[in-house]
């Protein structure tokens, strides 16, 4: 009766001994995906903000171009507006499909490839 009570609880031992392992084992995958995505992110966003910069500046530097060539400044603001008018619209027109979808995918691939 003893040997099958000794059997049970290092059954028991055995037991939780996988379970704590599991619960560690997840957390860690948890981690581990967590921070390759936001790492991911983040050097997006130090990427994005670099070239957001540039893209200022350029405006900047076109706008008074242009409106060098036209004669008064504030044509070439109006010039370079227009455009990024324009340029909102058609990414607004096709959010879903050059946005939404791609950045989705992307993280979803991200993080069914930490699972494997």
């Amino acid at each position: 009766m003893s040997n099958n009570a000794s059997s049970i609880e290092v059954l028991l031992e055995n037991v939780q001994d996988y379970v704590k392992t599991t619960l560690k084992l997840t957390k860690l995958n948890a981690i581990a995906q967590s921070s390759d995505v936001i790492s991911s992110v983040i050097s997006k966003i130090v990427i994005s903000i670099a070239a957001a910069m540039f893209i200022l500046l350029l405006s900047f530097g076109l706008a008074f171009l242009i409106g060098d060539l036209m004669g008064n400044a504030y044509w070439g603001f109006f010039i370079v507006a227009a455009f990024y008018l324009l340029l909102a619209v058609l990414i607004y027109s096709f959010k879903d499909q050059w946005i939404k979808v791609p950045v989705s995918n992307k993280i979803i691939t991200k993080l069914l490839k930490n699972m494997e």
